[in-house]
């Protein structure tokens, strides 16, 4: 198996190279998924980043339910706190340029069997009990999870999912004259852009070689191809809203009574690609009081079906450097068959698991594969005397225990470890493109090894390590859009990928501490707040020691940082800030700016910006030409509407 013609000009045109990961290797683990396992932690999330890329530019090597349940899922066994699980995998466009979407659009959770399903709704029982709603009154909806190309309809342009914060224009799709599913109309907010599943294979199948390639052929620059614009004349080819979705609605217990028949019957309610079932409570109370994390809304749940066991014999155990250090233990088992895939390797979850239940050569143990999914140890049946490493595979530095984990500390000095941090940070400020894995690469073989120096570069610089002419402007130039885009201060700090400091927490302590005084605090202080335990503050010390002089390298760039609002300040130093803490909603036509930057600007001044007015809403602000019935509606719910002159006055007086 190998690459085809449009899969490798693809991955040209994004500066797609192989740096830890090569053609040979992805290949093979796509032809047999087994391989996944021996692959390193940095190998196998540049495999999945090159197998997202292809797939989202309409030259998929593996299915959507593949990449979730197979590929993705490998690295949630190794990592399940690794960035690229807590980001949403981006809708690519080769060559476009990203913009600010208009609200955040993000993943879904998965669950794989009733038990996931049961233990959700668990905590949805929970939530309702906290907030005062009986759980047998609440109405839960499920709809068929479309395998389409995500997109978000304002009502004017027309947006690529993207990495869930900022997506690409693609309104051209529209004026092609791609039509709303279900005869809706515009401004439904997210959906997919799907094509008939027996039109397709009547009419389109010869020309595509799936439909993902087709819909991504709707979007692109390039003229549309007869077979495709017929597609959007026939009405084959349409946006469809969730909102438009065929549902299921009913109680909790009449969900679980007849789940299977539920799950069947939407699974077959259309003529698109399916590939789930979306659970959730449609109650605003339940919503509110959940949230969300930076992936996914809590109140929602994606169902995939399918568990299948073997007993084996175990032939070896691989140890394999991650980025954070730790290394993992790969078991390559005599050949078997699950769930229609054969099977040579399997996560061994840790080494303490491999010291504790004797996993080694000649082992025989039961392996389970759920849900299509990377097959895992069970149980251990008959144990062996285990081989414990003392040193990195990738470094040979000496490795120390952390509770069920091996690590090897040289994170400064892994060749496994440095170009991983440097495209962590990147990826985690979100406010620039360009510096992807190929980018990334190149500049670590030119004998680079720090974010700061990067900072230092000119176009010159960029051209003598062998990137093009225009590629070093933009280069230039987007390194400069990251210092001068707003960008929340506890964002910015998570980007240094110190050990147990990821958004949610470096969030929770900025509410505590302002960012000058992070690297100043002492253990009990960290102890202290809300959540952190005496181990999660002896890790982060570590790390803050560790990125201490880089970060203040940078910090010292001034990058334009938006100030967490410091919980629990006093009332005096409020007066003074009267945009702090208050939840705004911005609507109608602004004649001070875009509306986006005026957002970003509240931010700023310690401000929150929601996307709808509802009772927790502080100040409506308001431009020309708002509707009549959103100022009805805040005067109802008691909002403070703002006009647009004296919302800048409060700006000057912050």
């Amino acid at each position: 198996m190998g690459f085809t013609k449009e899969q490798r000009e693809i991955l040209s045109n994004m500066s797609q190279v192989f740096k830890h990961v090569s053609e040979e290797e992805m290949c093979d683990a796509v032809s047999d998924q087994s391989k996944l396992s021996v692959l390193h932690d940095k190998s196998l999330v540049e495999l999945l980043s090159l197998l997202n890329a292809l797939y989202r530019s309409g030259a998929p090597m593996v299915s959507d339910a593949d990449y979730d349940f197979i590929f993705l899922e490998e690295l949630k066994k190794r990592q399940p706190d690794h960035p690229f699980l807590h980001s949403v995998e981006p809708e690519t466009i080769v060559e476009a340029k990203t913009v600010d979407l208009p609200v955040r659009m993000l993943s879904t959770e998965k669950a794989y069997d009733i038990q996931e399903i049961e233990r959700w709704g668990k905590r949805i029982e929970k939530a309702a009990i906290e907030c005062g709603v009986r759980f047998d009154t609440l109405i839960f909806r499920a709809t068929p999870k479309l395998d389409g190309y995500a997109a978000f309809d304002d009502g004017t342009k027309l947006y690529t999912r993207g990495d869930g914060r900022r997506g690409t224009d693609i309104t051209r799709a529209f004026e092609r004259g791609l039509q709303i599913a279900e005869g809706g109309e515009r401004g439904l907010g997210p959906g997919e852009i799907v094509v008939s599943r027996s039109y397709f294979a009547e009419h389109l199948s010869e020309y595509f070689d799936n439909s993902r390639n087709f819909q991504a052929s709707l979007i692109k620059e390039k003229e549309l191809e007869p077979p495709a614009a017929r597609a959007i004349e026939h009405g084959k080819a349409v946006f469809f809203p969730f909102t438009l979705l065929p549902d299921w609605r009913g109680s909790w217990q009449e969900l679980i009574a007849d789940f299977d028949k539920v799950i069947d019957n939407l699974w077959q309610k259309l003529d698109y690609d399916i590939d789930g079932i979306v659970l959730e409570s449609i109650d605003e109370t339940i919503k509110k009081q959940m949230g969300a994390t930076r992936h996914h809304h809590r109140w929602q749940i994606a169902f995939k079906k399918n568990t299948e066991t073997a007993e084996v014999k175990v032939v070896q155990v691989i140890p394999q450097t991650s980025r954070s250090g730790r290394v993992n233990p790969v078991a390559k088992v005599e050949p078997t068959r699950l769930s229609g895939a054969l099977i040579k390797r399997a996560s061994a979850h840790h080494y303490n698991m491999v010291r504790e239940n004797g996993v080694g050569p000649g082992a025989l143990i039961t392996l389970s594969r759920s849900g299509e999914v990377i097959p895992k140890i069970e149980e251990v049946l008959v144990p062996v005397s285990p081989e414990i490493p003392d040193s990195c595979p990738s470094c040979g530095s000496p490795l120390i225990w952390e509770n069920d984990y091996l690590f090897c500390v040289n994170n400064m000095n892994c060749a496994a470890q440095i170009t991983h941090s440097i495209e962590h940070f990147f990826k985690t400020l979100g406010n620039i493109d360009g510096f992807g894995p190929a980018s990334i690469r190149k500049i670590y073989d030119a004998g680079t090894r720090s974010i700061s120096a990067i900072y230092k570069f000119s176009e010159q610089d960029f051209e003598a390590m062998g990137f093009g002419p225009k590629q070093a402007v933009n280069m230039v130039a987007q390194l400069q859009r990251s210092r001068n885009e707003p960008i929340e201060d506890w964002r910015f700090l998570a980007a240094f990928g110190v050990f147990r400091m990821g958004l949610g927490n470096c969030e929770k302590l900025l509410e505590v501490f302002p960012l000058e005084k992070v690297f100043h605090l002492s253990r009990e202080e960290i102890i202290e707040v809300k959540g952190f335990s005496d181990k999660t503050a002896d890790g982060m010390l570590a790390g803050l020691r560790l990125v201490e002089d880089l970060f203040s390298a940078l910090y010292q760039l001034k990058f334009s940082l938006i100030r967490t609002p410091i919980v629990g300040d006093d009332e005096e130093d409020e007066s003074g800030k009267p945009l702090l803490g208050k939840l705004l909603v911005f609507t109608g036509a602004m004649q001070s700016g875009n509306r986006e930057e005026m957002k970003k600007q509240a931010k700023t001044h310690g401000a929150k910006i929601g996307n709808s007015i509802t009772g927790k809403t502080d100040m409506l602000i308001c431009g020309e030409r708002v509707g009549a019935a959103k100022l009805a509606k805040a005067e109802k719910l008691g909002v403070q509407i703002v006009p647009e002159r004296e919302y800048l006055s409060l700006v000057k007086s912050d």
